[in-house]
């Protein structure tokens, strides 16, 4: 089995760790490692659908993001180059 060290915990996550373990009845590294094993085993690993699924995962709880609605028409008539005053001079 592998070792692992975690430093520069902070005060308050190592009093509530070892408040929780010895509620538990259980050492602080059993407590640690039970944490571990639940945190990544219950799938919050980083959504795999790209940006688009990781923005959803943001904005979904908070309500969604509404966007206004846009239109995919041209706004009006493309621009004649055609007269005399738009030919390459030579």
């Amino acid at each position: 089995m592998a070792t692992l060290v975690i430093r520069n915990v902070e005060d308050d996550l190592h009093v509530r760790l070892k408040s929780q373990a010895a509620a538990h009845r259980r050492s602080m590294e059993e407590e640690a490692r039970i944490l571990l094993r639940q945190g990544l085993s219950s799938g919050a690993a980083a959504p795999s659908g790209g940006f688009g699924q990781a923005m959803r995962a943001v904005f979904e709880p908070l309500g969604g993001l509404h966007l206004p609605a846009t239109s995919n028409e041209l706004p009006g008539e493309p621009p004649d180059f055609s007269g005399p005053e738009w030919e390459a001079e030579r």
